[in-house]
């Protein structure tokens, strides 16, 4: 697992290269946000579904994006798939669970 969390970075690295003060996925501002986290249709639906389900705000549409995107970078894949975005979506929902304890 380590490896794969060096060479996730190392591609976060690459892929933010020459952005100032941007190294990692959690850094993106808005405009990378939508160049690096494109999403097909059906993810899109996917994730729409559970911002209206589950009240998230765009901030947390944001959240889980870079989470989602880290998520593909482990996997060393270039595009977001469904699958990333389920596991981000359900981190997210872990994390609403436990705010109030």
């Amino acid at each position: 697992m380590r490896a794969r969390v060096v060479y996730a970075r190392r591609k976060q690295e690459i892929r933010f290269n020459g952005s100032k003060g941007v190294y990692c996925n959690a850094q993106m501002n808005p405009r990378q946000l939508r160049q690096f986290c494109r999403l097909d249709e059906a993810s899109y639906l996917l994730l729409k579904n559970a911002m209206d389900k589950l009240g998230l705000s765009a901030r947390a549409f944001e959240r889980i994006l870079k989470v989602s995107r880290t998520i593909a970078d482990l996997n060393d894949t270039e595009e977001i798939q469904a699958e990333y975005l389920a596991e981000a979506i359900t981190y997210r929902s872990l994390d609403r669970e436990n705010w109030g304890k």
